[in-house]
């Protein structure tokens, strides 16, 4: 007996939507097309259209060390709960992940406490280099992280010899927060207290393009991968166009949907981030590499923060929310409007992500495949509400926004894990494969 069948849907196969039957066995894709064979459970898909699995690259979970914030478990329920059914989670915590032994540890907390699919990123720091040669052996690892900008504890890695150790020792795709720590430092007097609109000038577009150029440099000198994420402005992305190759990059659903100065007037420090939402010329720019195909893949940078430390004056406010629930609700709205089409949200969240860090048997509905799907409804609106946001933290940069395009099932590894918004059984997430 089969263990599921999705019937009746729009599959997305090969670059195409297809009414076909999906029969799903042993947590794999059994078959493709008419299915005579009985289930366990069925999902009548009509009307709605299955896609592969959706992975969210960028993620920040927060465990071990700010569990009041958010934890695996908790970021897993968030995630499944906006049709995520794998993520990539950040190193820094407290401690860092940028030992072996820490990050082993990360993987014991995530057994059985993980709704989604998961992978670690290895962090660099200034003295680790000799550790970053062999992780291609490590289960569950994504890649190395490199703070070259703006870190918590040992993670930052601001002088160059360290940025050129950590390429020349690297042994997978080095994904980079890309701010320039000494321009941070000299235009820190160019903060107003409590005037959260100075947070873009004091991370100005410089301290971006001065940060990636010099990435771009030492990742092509050694030959290495280099993944740069959440990129925020124009000047970046005219420079990383013409240095594709060893090079990706990222950028996050809310550079692409808010902007300043509005974001700051209407949220406040809630929308404070790094690197910072910047004026609609540069989002505009963002707009123009997603449309021609520039940019890799779409990445939330969910980074919870509690209301109580939001709520704190203008720069003691902590940078980063929320946002693994809502990536997919904010790019399906985008393929409504036009700005984007399915194809290229799919190759952004599913097809990249497997080729630029060589995830095995996801991204992709075929035979023998992972099962892990997520389902969405393109005419359903949804409004965000902060009282339905499944993070700890409790609140979105979207609360109040109505988005056309919802996932409504999410299935990891061919267990119904979300549906109709409810998270359903037990965590049973597995570590991705390299």
């Amino acid at each position: 007996m089969l263990d599921l069948i999705i019937k009746n849907g729009q599959c997305y196969i090969d670059g195409q939507l297809k009414e076909v039957n999906v029969a799903i066995k042993d947590g794999k894709i059994h078959k493709i097309g008419e299915i005579s064979e009985e289930a366990k459970e069925t999902i009548n898909a009509e009307g709605q259209t299955v896609l592969p699995g959706c992975i969210d690259t960028q993620t920040h979970f927060r465990e071990p060390g700010s569990t009041d914030t958010e934890d695996l478990h908790s970021g897993s329920r968030a995630a499944v709960a906006g049709g995520i059914t794998s993520v990539f989670e950040m190193p820094n915590t407290n401690p860092p992940t940028s030992t072996k032994v820490e990050f082993q540890k990360k993987l014991d907390l995530a057994k059985n406490r993980m709704y989604c699919n998961y992978a670690f990123y290895f962090g660099a720091t200034a003295d680790n280099g000799n550790e970053l040669a062999d992780l291609e052996k490590l289960e569950g690892c994504c890649g190395i992280k490199l703070f070259a900008g703006s870190s918590t504890g040992n993670l930052l890695v601001a002088e160059e010899e360290d940025i050129d150790t950590v390429f020349k020792n690297s042994s997978k795709v080095v994904a980079v927060h890309s701010e320039d720590e000494a321009i941070l430092n000299t235009n820190k007097k160019l903060i107003k207290d409590g005037d959260v609109h100075s947070h873009p000038v004091w991370r100005s577009v410089e301290c971006a393009i001065s940060s990636t150029r010099r990435i771009v440099r030492i990742a092509n000198k050694y030959n290495k991968k280099a993944h740069v994420l959440h990129i925020t402005t124009k000047d970046e992305i005219d420079f990383l166009s013409q240095h594709k190759g060893n090079i990706t990059f990222e950028i996050t659903p809310q550079h692409l949907t808010i902007y300043a100065p509005d974001c700051y007037d209407k949220l406040g420090t809630y929308a404070q981030m790094n690197p910072p939402l910047r004026d609609k010329s540069h989002y505009d720019r963002l707009w123009y590499a997603v449309k021609n195909n520039l940019n890799d893949t779409i990445g939330s940078d969910h980074a919870p923060h509690l209301k109580e430390n939001k709520d704190k004056v203008y720069p003691n406010s902590p940078s980063g929310m929320p946002g693994v629930q809502t990536l997919m609700p904010v790019m399906l709205n985008h393929v409504n409007d036009g700005k984007l089409t399915l194809n290229q949200l799919m190759n952004l969240v599913c097809e990249n992500p497997i080729k630029i860090f060589g995830i095995k048997n996801k991204g992709f509905i075929k035979e023998g495949f992972d099962a892990d799907f997520t389902i969405v409804d393109m005419n359903k609106t949804i409004e965000i509400k902060n009282e339905n946001i499944e993070s700890k933290c409790g609140w979105s940069p979207f609360d109040g926004y109505k988005f056309k395009g919802t996932p409504t099932s999410t299935i990891v590894g061919g267990k119904i894990k979300m549906h109709d918004g409810e998270i359903l059984g037990d965590p049973e997430g597995k570590p991705l494969a390299f």
